[in-house]
This record gives structure tokens, C-alpha cells and sequence, in this order.
């Protein structure tokens, strides 16, 4: 199943697919499930150290990085994580690593962990958020956006990738049973974001 969507952010990176390069009204479509509330919610400053779950391109992490003390992004796919690097190269405090979230060995604990458009691939979600929750510092933040969209699928036409849809009432169960206190869930039109505390 990982490497499906391995192949599928590849392939996006091989077909010129790359949203930090988007023209304007597609980074005000994408903003749809992450915008200015969406970083807002991170309450981030430059004594921070932050990590992205699914970082792809850099899309947020070129907003996030220049608001933090130190920047850690994390994505299964090598094209997005090298184009990503070409993003982030004139940012100092930033990390990339290609590997799996869910099996990656983390050397420090974070002040905020955020994550969009990243927990549809994940399968046991109750043991990724338990993840989160044991690499935060006390009292640091996790921003989470899933999607509305309940398909089994990501569709392409050429191909089509299985995806485990989220639900926001068992989002907040999980968050919950982690130990994270939610301080507010909100909704964009295409995704509800959760702000949790640990």
C-alpha cells in the first residue's frame, strides 16, 4: 500500500505536478483545506521547533520554516522530498528526511506537529496519532486538517490510489484516547482542522 502512494507522489513530481509552483487561483484552491487559519492555529514563533507529517513539495513548510526556530519535514516520496529541498534550500533551519512517519526513529521531541492532506493514507490512524502525541514537548501543539471527502479513492484517470477517509467524530475518539485535549475544531469548505494540545 505505501509504495502505491510512493509511486503516485512520484509521479506527480514526473508530470510537473508541484504546488508550491501553482499559479494564484490554485494556491486559493489548496488554501481550502489549510490556509492562513490553518498556520494560524500553530501559534509559532522562532524559539519553536515544528515537524510536518506528509511535507510533499513544501508547499506549507516554505510558510511554516521562516516562522520557527527549526523546521523537521517528513514525506515517503523521494521526487517530493528532493523537489522539496529545492524549495527550502535558502531556508537554514530546515530538515527533510524521505522515510515512513509511522516507523521513523526521531531523535527529539517537537513544540508543534501539523499535518494536512496526509492522515487519508494512513490505515491505523489511533497509533500514528499516539505517535504524535509521544514526540511533543508538554503542552505542545498538534494542527491537523483531514479531508471531507469520503471517496475510497484518489482518482487520476490514468490511476488510482486506495485512501482511508477520515471522519471527524472518530478523529476527535483517537485524539482523545492519545491524551490530547482539542481546543477548537473548525471547518473550510473542504476539510475540518483540529487544534490539540497535548
Amino acid at each position: 500500500m505505501i509504495d502505491d502512494v510512493i509511486l503516485h507522489y512520484d509521479n506527480l513530481i514526473d508530470e510537473n505536478n508541484d504546488p508550491v509552483n501553482d499559479p494564484q487561483p490554485l494556491k486559493v484552491y489548496m488554501d481550502k483545506w489549510d490556509g492562513q487559519a490553518f498556520i494560524d492555529s500553530m501559534q509559532l514563533d522562532t524559539n519553536k521547533t515544528v515537524l510536518e507529517i506528509g511535507v510533499g513539495t513544501g508547499r506549507i513548510a516554505v510558510k511554516v520554516a521562516l516562522l520557527c526556530k527549526a523546521f523537521i519535514g517528513i514525506d515517503v516520496s523521494p521526487k517530493t522530498v528532493e523537489r522539496a529541498k529545492e524549495h527550502l534550500s535558502e531556508t537554514k533551519n530546515v530538515a527533510l528526511v524521505c522515510d515512513d512517519f509511522n516507523t521513523y526513529n526521531f531523535d527529539s521531541k517537537f513544540d508543534v506537529i501539523y499535518s494536512s492532506l496526509t492522515f487519508m493514507h494512513i490505515e491505523d490512524k489511533q497509533s500514528t496519532i499516539n505517535k504524535v502525541y509521544n514526540l511533543l514537548n508538554s503542552r505542545g501543539r498538534f494542527v491537523l486538517s483531514i479531508d471531507k471527502n469520503q471517496d475510497k479513492y484518489i482518482d487520476l484517470g490514468t490511476r488510482k490510489i486506495a485512501v482511508y477517509p477520515d471522519n471527524p467524530e472518530v478523529t476527535e475518539r483517537y485524539l482523545k484516547a492519545s491524551g490530547f485535549t482539542t481546543i477548537k475544531m473548525f471547518e473550510t469548505e473542504l476539510a475540518y482542522i483540529f487544534v490539540s494540545e497535548k
